[in-house]
């Protein structure tokens, strides 16, 4: 790699601290994942019952523009503390804070205004959360060990979905009760990493090459966005997905075994991401990795947009986290390798983080515009195109990898 966050020459990290870094990333995931794929549809449909796609696809574009501008500025936030001799847990620890308040807000929201307020609001938490905790991973982890790193970032959808499974098991009475357990989850991800002392950067990013580090990291971005569309429109709305399959099954009583499916589908993939990623750490190459796991992606939309009950649905949403697992977990590191600059690597990161935002703007649009509550179809078979195109356009980047 001719710009790299992580030189060969940086001194390698033990495992226990690279195992906490994703645990805590982990946390940041069990923040939103349970809430916006399980609890928000539920909430919604009983709020706005036959307008709730309408409802949510603009709660959900509403929340996305604040997590686009709030990680941007609170990764910028965390560059400007660390550039004056300070760290980034700091500001993890505010998000913490606020993702409780904002906790508070959504549990008590009982209107189409008031859902779509507190929606923003857990926004702006989460991404104060989010965005310092990628920071860390880019400052503190080498390059030669960002496939192992990204590998384990896998860990944070099945552990999320784990949650949200063990919440429904539970059988809370009150969203108050199952946001509270939501909250503690994410506080036992997260403090631990915010008790260790703040690392010196493993090296200094050069600057060599702007054009060609900013072109390459356009292109990551631009494949990243592609993919990250599907995983956009299949959390938000699978479980009004499976109703389509299964109407006569209410949202209510599809969510218990659309929890335990998520759990299923996004533990597979963590052996293969850990393996693949350390294995993409040994030989120094990215690419055909990142290629071939959105091939299998793209094959598990197919599969969903041919489904008309669970037998087929199942493993075709199965294969579908596989690949887009493996994708996502292996770009993640394999972008940070391309970051043009070590004083900004928050506020870039909080661009990059624009392709999960973005395909919350562009993913309800494409649902309200190609699918109905009884047919997702055809969005299915555009996602699968462009989660292919996404894989492809990986080959267009000229730095090694």
């Amino acid at each position: 790699m001719t710009t790299d966050s992580g030189s060969s020459g940086a001194a390698r990290r033990g495992m226990g601290f690279i195992l906490l870094v994703a645990l805590a990333n982990a946390g940041g995931v069990i923040a939103f994942l349970p809430l916006l794929s399980l609890m928000l549809p539920v909430k919604i449909a009983e709020i706005a019952g036959e307008a709730r796609i309408g409802l949510f696809t603009a709660t959900v574009i509403a929340g996305a523009i604040a997590a686009s501008l709030s990680n941007i500025a609170f990764g910028w936030a965390s560059d400007r503390t660390r550039a004056r001799g300070g760290g980034r847990r700091g500001w993890a620890a505010l998000g913490l804070i606020l993702l409780a308040a904002s906790f508070a807000t959504v549990a008590l929201a009982q209107t189409p205004a008031a859902i779509l307020i507190a929606v923003i609001l857990f926004q702006v938490a989460v991404n104060a959360l989010l965005a310092p905790l990628f920071a860390i991973m880019a400052d503190e982890v080498p390059g030669t060990q960002m496939g192992l790193s990204g590998g384990l970032i896998a860990l944070g959808s099945p552990l999320a979905s784990a949650v949200g499974a063990a919440m429904i098991g539970i059988g809370f009475a009150t969203d108050a009760a199952r946001l509270a357990f939501i909250f503690a989850m994410v506080g036992l991800c997260v403090v631990p990493l915010l008790r260790v002392p703040s690392l010196a950067a493993v090296d200094p990013i050069a600057d060599a090459q702007p054009r060609l580090a900013g072109r390459d990291l356009a292109v990551a971005w631009l494949s990243r966005l592609l993919v990250q569309i599907a995983g956009n429109v299949l959390s938000l709305y699978l479980v009004y997905y499976f109703v389509s399959i299964d109407p006569d099954l209410s949202a209510a009583k599809q969510v218990g075994p659309i929890g335990q499916l998520m759990t299923i589908a996004y533990l597979l993939p963590l052996p293969a991401a850990v393996l693949l990623g350390r294995w993409s750490d040994r030989i120094g190459r990215r690419k055909p990795f990142l290629l071939a796991a959105a091939a299998v992606a793209a094959l598990g939309l197919l599969g969903l947009a041919v489904a008309r009950d669970w037998a087929v649905a199942a493993p075709a949403f199965a294969l579908y986290a596989l690949g887009s697992s493996v994708f996502l977990s292996i770009h993640s590191g394999f972008a940070m390798q391309l970051l043009p600059s070590a004083a900004h690597r928050g506020r870039d990161l909080g661009l990059i983080n624009l392709t999960n935002t973005l395909p919350a703007l562009i993913g309800p649009a494409l649902a309200w515009a190609l699918s109905t509550p009884r047919d997702f179809g055809p969005v299915m078979l555009l996602l699968a195109v462009l989660t292919l195109a996404g894989g492809i356009l990986v080959t267009a980047i000229r730095q090694q990898g």
